[in-house]
């Protein structure tokens, strides 16, 4: 993280202090954060070059930000000019997709990193400025549109049936059941919390008298290191992830890793996105389209199958990890509006 140093010609910090607080920031910070600010940092310097042919300074000024706001509230496809420019070039560099306005949220993030760079500094942002905040919630109401699912299907019960059925006994198959159980069984964990897994992670104490594990989540999105939650994971998928446990022989280390051509288990973790790919793998042997579902349908599907079990949402959301029951309130809603009696007023 040298990026994120926290040098500022305005600190009053001594440079010993400086880098204790930057490796302090680094240590307490969730590894998906840090990724996602150094991509942000990446992509603000650049934008920054392009348009004003100069380097980021801290305090950015307020018109740099207000620039900011205007270039990624438009669709520059049909509007030449400096913006559209900039933007061309942050495509050719495979820092930005396409000259599509940007999703608001893709904004906020962006913005929300460049202002977290500012307090690493302890100096003001400048998206605090009337007139640039007034821009980004006009921007932010201009740009909305209808919320788009992660998945395009939740993966429930029945779905996962039709994809544990792919699966045989083989270590690929053995693996890929436990995966999708595990994902599925122990709240709709998210990818990057099935591949960070290690062996050291599961209890299995009390697998053989109760068929129950405890599956240890170090980091998530929503808990950090200090308070990581232990889940049960029992019956089938209990079972299922002591079955790949035993037949790859891991004792220690990643807890799902790469199986070669050859059949034999790797050494290393998976990466994130090799639970996209098996998905789409069990998809298409399921006789479904690959893109029938994504990752997250494992989380939104055990929202989404409580809610149809009538599972009360609190229940639910201890093992999901949902900070927001608003936001954990979606899936139930979705389900419930089905089965509202007013839904049959003419028969």
């Amino acid at each position: 993280m040298k990026t994120l140093a926290l040098q500022s010609p305005h600190s009053a910090l001594s440079p010993e202090d400086e880098a204790a607080l930057s490796e302090l920031y680094r240590r307490g910070t969730p590894q998906n954060t840090l990724r996602a600010w150094e991509r942000d940092l990446a992509y603000i310097a650049a934008w920054k070059a392009a348009r004003f042919g100069a380097k980021l300074v801290w305090p950015e000024e307020e018109q740099v930000a207000l620039r900011f706001v205007l270039d990624h509230s438009v669709d520059l496809t049909e509007k030449p000019g400096t913006a559209q420019d900039v933007a061309m070039d942050l495509v050719a560099r495979g820092l930005r997709r396409t000259l599509a306005c940007p999703a608001p949220a893709t904004l906020d993030r962006r913005i929300a990193s460049w202002r977290a760079f500012h307090r690493m500094r302890n100096l003001a942002s400048p998206f605090v400025a009337p007139q640039v905040a007034a821009a980004r919630q006009k921007s932010r109401r201009a740009n909305a549109g209808p919320r788009v699912p992660k998945s395009p299907r939740p993966v429930t019960r029945d779905m996962l049936e039709s994809l544990l059925a792919s699966c045989d006994d083989s270590l690929r198959g053995l693996r890929d059941r436990a995966i999708l159980m595990l994902g599925f069984a122990s709240g709709g964990r998210r990818r990057s919390e099935i591949t960070a897994l290690y062996r050291e992670d599961i209890g299995i104490e009390e697998f053989a008298a109760r068929g129950l594990i405890w599956v240890r989540l170090l980091e998530t999105k929503t808990t950090g290191k200090a308070d990581a939650p232990r889940l049960p994971l029992k019956g089938r998928a209990a079972r299922a992830v002591m079955g790949w446990i035993e037949a790859a022989e891991i004792t220690s280390g990643p807890l799902f890793r790469p199986i070669s051509t050859a059949g034999r288990v790797l050494a290393r973790k998976l990466a994130p996105d090799a639970i996209r790919i098996i998905l789409r793998h069990r998809l298409g042997l399921a006789g479904l389209p690959a893109d029938h579902a994504t990752p997250h349908g494992l989380r939104a599907g055990f929202l989404t199958q409580a809610a149809l079990d009538g599972a009360p949402l609190a229940a639910a959301m201890q093992l999901s990890l949902h900070r927001s029951a608003i936001q954990a309130q979606k899936y139930y809603a979705d389900v419930e509006i089905a089965e509202n009696p007013a839904t049959e007023l003419l028969g």
